[in-house]
C-alpha cells in the first residue's frame, strides 16, 4: 500500500502529539522508542484479548504482532494493549459463569477507556472467546473510529477412538460417566485429546457464531473469521488488517457506516443459516444499542423465522468450523444466501466495497456437503427460533438445528429449580422424570447476577440419554454447544417478577417451536393471584463487579446492556 500523508489536525491523536503544549506527552513516547516521525503518523490501537486462561486466547499475542507489522508498513504507528477475557468453557458449571456475560461489557468499556485516554485514531481488535467477540465489536461501534475486527480462529478437532471430537463431547461424557455408560479411563482419555490446539471451540458454538457475524456484519475481512487458529494464513489476515486499517483512516470509513440496520439483519441471517448460538440474540441487540438502532430479540427472531438453515455444523450437525473454511469458508455460505435473496448486498464492509462486491468472485463448490444451497436447505426455517407467550412476554430463544421435525413441540409438567446448581444436582442423581419441563430461574442478568449458561446441565442430560425426553427453560442462557429442547433468555426474568418466577411444580408448560409459543396453561387470573404473593429474592452478591452489574443491566430482550447507548449519546469519541 502506498504511504499517505495524514492530516493529524483531524485525528484524535492530535491531542497527545501536536503543539508545544504536548511536549511532556511526546517525552513519554520518546521513552518508549518512538521517533518524531512515528508520532506524526496516525496512532492505531491494537487491542488483544490475549491471556493464559484458555486456548481461545493463547494465540492472540502472536497475531497482534502481525497486525502491528501491517500497520507500520502502511504508514501508521501501532499501539498494542490487552483487555480481559472470561472463558466460558472453564467458567462453566460453577459460580464463575456469573462473570462471563459481565465480561462482555467490561471488555467494551476497557477498550473504550484505553482508546479515549490515549487518543488513538483507529482500532484493530483481536478476540478469541465467546464474550470477547461481541465486546470488541461493541467498542468499535461505540467509539466509531475506523476499525477492523479479527477473530483468533477456531481450535482443531480432536480424535477419540477414530472419531472426531470437540469439547461438547467431553461435557456430554460427564453425563455418560454419571450413569455408568463411560469408564473412568475413557473419560480421562477423552478429556486429554478433545482439544488438541490453540483456538476457540471448533463447532458453531458462540465464538464461531459471532466470528461468522463479524464477516456478515462487515467488520472483518472476507475469509478471516473461518481460518483455524494454528493455520499460518491467520498471520496473513492479521498483516492485511493492519494495512487495511490505514486505508480506512484515509477514506474515513467508520463502523457506523458499516453496521447499519441492514448489516444487523445480515448478521442475524448467518446465525440462523449456520445453526448458530442462541447467544447471538443477546449480542446483536447489544451491538445495535451502541449505535442507537432498535434491534431487539423479536427483531432478531423475525430474521431467524424466515431464514433457511443450510450449514451442517455441530452441535446439531456433522462438521466443525475448520471443515467449512476448507470448502469455501463463510463467504461460500453468504454467497448462496445472497444469490437467493436472503442477504442485503449493498452493505459497506471494511474492504471499502459492498458485500455483493466482496462476494462477486465466490464460486459455489459442488464437491462439498458442509453447506447446502439456500434453495435446497436442511430445513426451510433457521436453526434458531424465537418464542413468546404468557411465560415469556419479552421473548425467549431456542436452538432447533439438528432436531427432528416431530420434536419441535413439547408439553409437560414443570419441575422448578431456583438455581443451576439445584437442577444439576437433581440431574446428576436422576431425580427427574421423562416428560418434565425443567425450569431454572433466578439466573437472569439481574437475578444471577450475570445470566449464566447451563451447558453442564444440558450436556449431562444428553449424556444420560434424556436430552430429547425432557425440556428445559431458563431466564439464563445456554451455551452454543447446547442441543435439545432448551429455551433460554425467558423474559421478564424471575428477579423482576416475570411469569417464570410464578411457576410451581406440576404446572403444565407448552412449547411450540413451529408457531413460536412458550406458555403455561395457567390463566391470567391465576398468574396475577400468584404475583400478589411473590417476593423478590435477595442476591448474595452485595458488592463488587457483579453487584454493580446487577444495578445497571437491562433485559435480555434488549441485549442485557448496561448504559443508555447511542440514542442518548451527545458526542462520539471519533469526533472529539
Amino acid at each position: 500500500m502506498d504511504h499517505r500523508v495524514f492530516d493529524k489536525t483531524k485525528l484524535p491523536s492530535r491531542h497527545v502529539t501536536e503543539g508545544p503544549e504536548r511536549a511532556p506527552h511526546r517525552s513519554y513516547y520518546y521513552a518508549m522508542g518512538l521517533t518524531r516521525n512515528q508520532m506524526r503518523q496516525p496512532f492505531v490501537g491494537v487491542a488483544s484479548c490475549w491471556n493464559e486462561a484458555a486456548p481461545c486466547n493463547i494465540a492472540l499475542m502472536r497475531q497482534a504482532q502481525a497486525v502491528k507489522k501491517g500497520v507500520a508498513s502502511a504508514g501508521g504507528t501501532p499501539r498494542e494493549f490487552c483487555t480481559i477475557t472470561v472463558t466460558d468453557g472453564i467458567a462453566m458449571g460453577h459460580q464463575g459463569m456469573k462473570s462471563s456475560l459481565v465480561s462482555r461489557d467490561v471488555i467494551a468499556d476497557s477498550v473504550e477507556l484505553t482508546m479515549r485516554g490515549h487518543c488513538y485514531d483507529a482500532l484493530v481488535g483481536l478476540a478469541g472467546c465467546d464474550k470477547s467477540l461481541p465486546g470488541m465489536m461493541m467498542a468499535m461501534v461505540r467509539l466509531n473510529v475506523p476499525s477492523i475486527f479479527i477473530y483468533g480462529g477456531s481450535i482443531l478437532p480432536g480424535s477419540f477412538k477414530g472419531k472426531p471430537v470437540t469439547v461438547q463431547d467431553v461435557f456430554e461424557a460427564v453425563g455418560k460417566h454419571s450413569v455408568g455408560a463411560m469408564s473412568d479411563e475413557d473419560l480421562a482419555t477423552l478429556e486429554s485429546v478433545a482439544c488438541p490446539s490453540a483456538g476457540a471451540c471448533g463447532a458453531q458454538f458462540t465464538a464461531n457464531t459471532m466470528a461468522t457475524v463479524s464477516e456478515a456484519i462487515g467488520l472483518a475481512l472476507p475469509y478471516s473469521a473461518g481460518a483455524p487458529a494454528p493455520y499460518e494464513i491467520r498471520d496473513q489476515f492479521c498483516m492485511t488488517a493492519g494495512e487495511m486499517i490505514m486505508e480506512l483512516i484515509a477514506r474515513n470509513i467508520r463502523p457506523r457506516d458499516i453496521v447499519t440496520r441492514k448489516a444487523l439483519e445480515n448478521a442475524a441471517t448467518v446465525v440462523a443459516a449456520s445453526g448458530g448460538s442462541t447467544n447471538a440474540a443477546l449480542h446483536l441487540p447489544a451491538i445495535a444499542h451502541e449505535i442507537g438502532i432498535k434491534f431487539d430479540l423479536f427483531d432478531v427472531a423475525e430474521i431467524f423465522r424466515k431464514t433457511p438453515y443450510i450449514a451442517d455444523l455441530k452441535p446439531g450437525g456433522r462438521y466443525v468450523a475448520k471443515d467449512m473454511f476448507e470448502v469455501g469458508g463463510i463467504p461460500l455460505m453468504m454467497k448462496t444466501l445472497l444469490d437467493h435473496g436472503f442477504l442485503h448486498g449493498d452493505c459497506l464492509t471494511v474492504t471499502g466495497r459492498t458485500m455483493a462486491e466482496n462476494l462477486a468472485s465466490v464460486k459455489w463448490n459442488d464437491e462439498q456437503d458442509v453447506v447446502r444451497p439456500a434453495n435446497d436447505p436442511i430445513t426451510v426455517t433457521g436453526g434458531v427460533v424465537g418464542l413468546s407467550g404468557n411465560l415469556a412476554p419479552d421473548g425467549a430463544i431456542v436452538k432447533i438445528a439438528g432436531m427432528a421435525p416431530d420434536r419441535l413441540r413439547f408439553t409437560g409438567p414443570a419441575r422448578c429449580f431456583d438455581s443451576e446448581e439445584a437442577c444439576f444436582e437433581a440431574v446428576k442423581k436422576r431425580e427427574y422424570r421423562e416428560g418434565e419441563v425443567l425450569v431454572i430461574r433466578y439466573e437472569g442478568p439481574k437475578g444471577g447476577p450475570g445470566m449464566r449458561e447451563m451447558l453442564s446441565t444440558t450436556a449431562a442430560l444428553y449424556g444420560q440419554g434424556m436430552g430429547d425426553k425432557v425440556a428445559l427453560i431458563t431466564d439464563g442462557r445456554f451455551s452454543g454447544a447446547t442441543r435439545g429442547f432448551c429455551i433460554g433468555h425467558v423474559g421478564p426474568e424471575a428477579a423482576v417478577g416475570g411469569p417464570i418466577a410464578l411457576l410451581e411444580d406440576g404446572d403444565i408448560i407448552e412449547i411450540d417451536a413451529v408457531t413460536g409459543v412458550l406458555q403455561t396453561r395457567l390463566t391470567d387470573a391465576q398468574l396475577e393471584a400468584r404475583r400478589k404473593n411473590w417476593k423478590p429474592r435477595e442476591t448474595d452478591y452485595a458488592s463488587g463487579a457483579l453487584w454493580k452489574y446487577a444495578q445497571t443491566v437491562g433485559s435480555a430482550r434488549d441485549g442485557a446492556v448496561t448504559h443508555p447507548g447511542g440514542v442518548a449519546e451527545k458526542h462520539c469519541y471519533a469526533d472529539l
